[in-house]
């Protein structure tokens, strides 16, 4: 089954606001090009450093809408800090696989869990609805480019 990319998020700073990007640089061993945790920067930088799991975030669509529709709440992609924003594709059943974004091929590594600093920032309905539903986190196994817009599919 494959999904879309819905988009491409990303900031600068630590705490930044994330913005869109309709087409990025993945760069192995690094992350996103310009985003804070490509330039080691990322507020959580020196504690995923050892893990490696640090370069990419991705997050369901339809996670973000059933979090919204049941908290009553209307945030949006962004505020959820992922990098990648999919529809279409549950994400997962992806752990251990490795997908594909345009050029981009990555590993999917583990969950992205909701943390307390995301729930200092959204409140604590966020603890209580999207564990188990707020990503994934994977590391990049082919650079390239990929775009809002491309198939997100298995490898």
């Amino acid at each position: 089954m494959n999904g879309i990319v819905k988009e491409i998020l990303i900031a600068e700073n630590a705490g930044d606001d994330l913005f869109p990007l309709k087409r990025a640089e993945f760069v192995s061993g690094k992350g996103i090009e310009g985003d804070r945790y490509f330039n080691s920067i990322g507020t959580f930088s020196e504690k995923l450093k050892e893990s490696g799991d640090f370069e990419v975030t991705l997050i369901e669509q339809e996670e973000i809408d059933a979090f919204n529709n049941i908290s009553g709440l209307n945030y949006s992609n962004s505020h959820f800090r992922r990098n990648i924003v999919t529809t279409g594709i549950r994400l997962n059943p992806l752990v251990g696989s490795k997908l594909s974004l345009g050029e981009v091929q990555l590993t999917v590594v583990r969950l992205c869990e909701p943390c307390a600093y995301l729930s200092d920032i959204l409140g604590e309905e966020i603890m209580q609805h999207m564990v188990h539903k707020a990503g994934i986190r994977a590391v990049i196994t082919k650079s390239g480019i990929a775009e809002a817009g491309n198939t997100v599919g298995q490898c």
